[in-house]
């Protein structure tokens, strides 16, 4: 598609395995012996019930006893279609960065990406897709990234949010450093977990606790990356932040500019403001859009952020709060701005349609 003919442009859709068969004809010998003698089932990627499975809108359970996201065509039919979108951007939530055994999860890493591929990318041409990969095997990913960095269809580099340690930490430079010589974004996603507590005090007990606090992961790592000296060393990296939502930006930006007066000292390698950073490197997606009882405070806090570049529509199909095109966007978002969102700036991030 050329740049002129595009409108509508979908930032973060969830493709699901119906179960690990769905990876066994990628996988070898050995690794098929192992699940199947073993019993192995899939990690998932979150430890709290939802209110339905999956977080799934009930609707886009494609049969009954079938698995939301699992099916390219029903998912064509009931989100591309429907909505006219012209890409899709696949995200799998799948729950390799959970697996301890490095060598079984460099397998089912791999698995994973050519199953997106042979399923989903081959099946329509508005799928595009994240290269999954597991950030406790930083080579093992930079790997995976070389391998796929070829098929353009692959248009970023897939982490959770939540991990064992922050992402500005050396160690992942591996897999930044491939990213960047791929020419592709990394999307730090909604989800995941590592060793430690999900939140700063402890665990939670409820979902809405874990799925509010979710943010502070997001937060954890934008401070990560900026602090840590990432974009000083790999100055073209680019970072979006899906699923995270963005009214905390502002003040997540005032607060470290203002500690880094005072502290600057600490991370010399820091040649401008950390919000300067920020905006340069990072991107977010609309949804979940906060939408404060005011519209006008939307307005403002876009205002604050700074940037018509920034944000990116997102329906998160097909999850219970799904962002319908026609209504994710508040009527106080007019005009440029509105296009932006809606597309264009997912085409110049993405490089799509040019």
């Amino acid at each position: 598609m050329t740049a002129g003919s595009l409108s509508l442009i979908d930032a973060d859709v969830h493709n699901y395995t119906r179960s690990v068969d769905d990876l066994m004809p990628h996988l070898s010998e050995r690794w098929k012996a192992y699940i199947v003698q073993g019993g192995f089932k899939m990690p998932g990627v979150s430890l709290y019930p939802k209110v339905y499975a999956q977080a799934a809108r009930r609707d886009a359970i494609p049969y009954e006893g079938g698995v939301a996201g699992s099916e390219p065509e029903f998912a064509k039919e009931q989100l591309l279609d429907m909505w006219g979108i012209d890409y899709g951007i696949l995200n799998p939530l799948i729950g390799v960065p959970q697996i301890k055994n490095p060598d079984l999860g460099r397998a089912l890493m791999r698995a994973v990406n050519d199953w997106t591929k042979t399923d989903w990318l081959d099946s329509d041409p508005r799928w595009l897709g994240s290269i999954l990969v597991h950030p406790g095997d930083p080579e093992g990913s930079a790997k995976e990234i070389h391998r796929l960095a070829d098929d353009r269809r692959f248009v970023q580099v897939l982490l959770m949010a939540r991990s064992s340690m922050p992402y500005g930490k050396w160690q992942m430079d591996p897999i930044y450093e491939a990213a960047c010589g791929a020419e592709l974004p990394i999307g730090i996603h909604f989800g995941g977990g590592g060793d430690v507590p999900i939140t700063a005090v402890g665990w939670p007990s409820y979902y809405i606790e874990d799925h509010t606090g979710m943010v502070q992961a997001f937060e954890s790592q934008v401070i990560s990356l900026v602090c840590e000296g990432t974009f000083v060393r790999f100055p073209k990296l680019r970072v979006v932040l899906i699923e995270s939502g963005f009214a905390w930006l502002p003040a997540l930006m005032w607060r470290l500019d203002q500690n880094y007066r005072g502290l600057r000292d600490e991370v010399p390698w820091l040649k401008k403001l950390p919000s300067e950073y920020i905006l340069e490197h990072f991107r977010a997606t609309t949804q979940p859009m906060e939408e404060p009882p005011n519209l006008q405070h939307l307005v403002q806090i876009l205002d604050m952020i700074g940037s018509d570049d920034f944000l990116m529509f997102a329906t998160d199909y097909p999850h219970w709060d799904f962002d319908a095109p026609n209504q994710a966007i508040p009527n106080v978002i007019t005009g440029e701005l509105r296009e932006r969102i809606m597309w264009k700036n997912a085409a110049v991030f993405y490089g799509l349609g040019s």
